[in-house]
């Protein structure tokens, strides 16, 4: 149910395309925190929800699919007015972001809960339980809200958990939605949980004792903070968080080829991916002719309104987004990098927070512009002597998120792949699929969302072993 605020104090959303406010909502203090926490605290302990059989949890995740499809313009409206996407991608998009709980609801029909074993320790029944961690709290960032609730959210509520989920400032309106669907499908009293709150009340919600589980996307350093404080309780955490990857252009690829597929995919979101191509490593001997074709592609996109449908790239999300990747550009200036495009904001445009697609060749790949996340839509070309050092640079990095490798020949590919440490590793383009596995290696997180393997952390594994086989 909708309840009021402890306070009147609101949180207001600009639209990064205008600079004017958009949205208000209720900020969550450490009150409404609190309450949040003890709705979704006696919803597990003393509710139905963990205690249903699974097909009828199923049951309400196809309905929650089946709402958001109907409420797919509500998503495509709100998406580019929090965080400056295409209205054209947040479109195209929307009709499919059911997808993630069609998919677990399905799950419910054929995953093992409950398992028989072998007992060597003498059981007439041993028994593998997998039971619901607990009360999981969701902390959404600003970049793709509605699918990150999804990675968090579906699962969470196949595993029977309950949840609390925690919006950003920056973009709440997703969150919101969501808690209008699961009002609309009677999800019961305290399962999902639905708070918008800064730095503070969040900090609430990580250090709670009642909370058993933390699921986080976000960057490193926050991702960093939150991991301490739940491991220093024990709690239960997955954390998604930042990467720099590597596109590796190998010397059997045409470089046109290689362009159309970087560039096609370097301004998505501004640039605000976590799982972005933002390193390209090529061959010192085929350098200048790459950097010279994404030059030219990424030069040519239009920056404009995201609602102007002949825009192919919108704002950053924040002031202080732009003002993070416009001081990494100038660090790239300074150090000395080839500036082949971009660099400054569109001279076109008068308000708003945007930035031109910029790439920089013969970057060092120890420099700031190499190892740290822009989460904009900067590329570093990045020389490498053969394919031995392509490698190693790529795998020189504090992330291991995603990655790619351009080769026309597909065991090249597999042993590349084989030989980077990091999340996901696709073939002549960006390619991510959800339905297998997401997350990182290194400091790009702990643990894996979407697909089987996104529902373990919501479980724990229980061992039974009974004297006799029960009815």
């Amino acid at each position: 149910r909708w309840v009021t605020p402890s306070s009147d104090r609101t949180i207001a959303v600009v639209a990064p395309a205008t600079e004017q406010v958009w949205l208000q909502v209720a900020e969550a203090t450490e009150v409404d925190i609190d309450r949040a926490i003890t709705a979704a605290r006696v919803a597990f302990d003393h509710g139905p929800w963990p205690r249903l059989p699974a097909s009828e949890r199923g049951a309400y995740l196809k309905a929650i699919a089946a709402k958001l499809g109907e409420r797919a313009e509500d998503v495509a409206a709100i998406w580019p007015n929090e965080m400056g996407v295409l209205h054209a991608t947040a479109r195209a998009f929307a009709g499919g972001v059911g997808g993630m709980y069609a998919f677990y609801g399905s799950l419910a029909e054929t995953f093992a809960f409950e398992e028989e074993r072998p007992s060597p320790a003498g059981a007439a029944c041993g028994l593998l339980v997998r039971e619901p961690v607990g009360v999981v709290g969701a902390i959404i960032p600003w970049n793709g809200p509605i699918s990150l609730i999804a990675l968090k959210l579906a699962p969470a509520l196949l595993a029977g958990c309950t949840v609390v989920i925690k919006a950003s400032p920056e973009a709440p309106g997703h969150a919101l939605l969501m808690a209008e669907v699961c009002e609309a499908v009677g999800l019961p009293p305290g399962v999902v949980n639905v708070v918008t709150a800064d730095r503070a009340a969040s900090e609430a919600l990580v250090h709670d004792p009642r909370i058993d589980k933390i699921a986080f996307t976000g960057s490193t350093e926050a991702g960093r903070k939150i991991g301490a404080v739940a491991g220093g309780r024990i709690a239960r955490q997955t954390l998604e968080l930042g990467g720099k990857s590597a596109a590796i252009v190998l010397d059997d690829y045409d470089i046109d080829l290689a362009a159309d597929a970087i560039a096609g995919r370097a301004c998505d979101l501004t640039g605000q991916v976590c799982a972005a191509l933002s390193r390209v490593i090529v061959g010192a001997d085929r350098h200048d002719a790459l950097l010279e074709a994404l030059a030219a592609r990424l030069g040519g996109i239009r920056v404009g309104d995201p609602f102007d449908p002949t825009s192919q790239m919108g704002p950053l999300a924040t002031a202080r987004q732009r003002d993070r990747v416009e001081g990494y550009i100038a660090s790239a200036r300074h150090d000395g990098f080839t500036l082949a495009t971009g660099g400054g904001r569109p001279r076109h445009l008068n308000r708003g927070w945007f930035v031109e697609p910029t790439v920089f060749g013969h970057v060092d790949n120890a420099s700031r512009l190499a190892r740290e996340e822009v989460f904009g839509p900067v590329l570093a070309v990045i020389p490498a002597r053969d394919e031995t050092v392509a490698i190693a640079l790529a795998d020189d990095s504090p992330f291991g998120l995603a990655g790619a490798v351009f080769t026309h020949d597909p065991d090249r590919a597999y042993a590349v792949a084989r030989r980077i440490r990091t999340g996901t590793m696709s073939h002549n383009g960006l390619k991510l699929d959800f339905s297998i596995a997401f997350g990182g290696f290194k400091q790009s997180g702990v643990g894996r969302e979407g697909g089987v393997e996104g529902l373990m952390p919501y479980l724990e594994t229980k061992t039974v072993l009974l004297a006799d086989r029960p009815s």
